[in-house]
């Protein structure tokens, strides 16, 4: 991948809050962010590198369970007193675990934590963005779904499928309903992206993972970085009318019937 330089300062005086930005996408989109001038705040479980990647990049951290509604409630009002404003959140939480499979075999303890996590903490993270936003009359809501949303999988981890598909009605729904306060709401779909998670998979199911790989026109999996950026122009007023929709960054995957040898 060609390294980029950022000389961007779209987001000079604004405030980004970044669910599971110790990480990944999300981890990758704080330090974008920062690059162009937003003061970012990282909400995520992890109290060790959480507070060392907000030390690094002059923001905040927020220890958060978004899936408790009082946690969530705070993170966002923690952003607002810290920094005046909530004009982006990225939405990213998510967790991708190996109970989740075919649906006859996915209790419903794993069905229900994988929905929980997925699907209603975005709600909670919209809903309390939405507060802040709907005052200033101004924010951009990203909501992380994925290409699994869009296509179907013999190799299925159904509640994840089913969390992402609520994430992209849910984005649209909330981007009509929220237009006309100056707020926009999108859903992001990344292809399979080379972080911790799928790093994870490789590790414990090489072939599950390799069976992935070879769906991708270009032969490799998208890297943090790369989604960063397109999370960085929907963050933008650059995406001053784009809103409702579900925007793909998967690599092909989604356009693919077959792939080249």
């Amino acid at each position: 991948m060609v390294e980029k330089t950022i000389v961007s300062e779209r987001f000079a005086g604004k405030t980004a809050v970044i669910t599971g930005g110790a990480s990944g996408i999300g981890l990758a989109t704080a330090r974008r962010l920062t690059a162009e001038g937003a003061k970012v705040v990282i909400g995520d479980l992890d109290e060790e590198k959480g507070p060392q990647i907000a030390d690094e990049l002059d923001g905040l951290f927020v220890s958060v369970d978004v899936t408790e509604e009082e946690q969530v409630k705070n993170l966002f009002q923690r952003a607002k007193d810290a920094f005046g404003s909530v004009d982006v959140a990225f939405n990213n939480a998510g967790i991708n675990p190996t109970d989740d499979s075919s649906i006859l075999d996915t209790g419903i303890d794993a069905w229900s934590r994988v929905q929980t996590v997925n699907l209603t903490s975005v709600y909670l993270c919209s809903k309390y963005a939405l507060t802040h936003m709907v005052e200033q009359k101004s924010g951009s809501i990203i909501n992380t779904a994925s290409f699994v949303a869009l296509v179907g999988a013999a190799t299925s981890q159904i509640s994840y499928s089913a969390s992402k598909g609520g994430v992209l009605s849910m984005s649209r729904e909330l981007g009509v309903q929220f237009a006309k306060d100056g707020i926009r709401v999108n859903a992001l779909c990344p292809g399979p992206v080379n972080t911790p998670l799928l790093q994870e998979l490789f590790a414990s199911d090489p072939v599950a993972a390799q069976r992935r790989l070879v769906h991708v026109p270009g032969g490799r999996f998208a890297e943090p970085e790369e989604i960063a950026s397109a999370v960085a122009f929907l963050a933008s007023d650059d995406a001053s009318f784009v809103n409702a929709t579900s925007f793909t960054v998967d690599g092909g995957i989604t356009g693919a019937y077959v792939t080249a040898e």
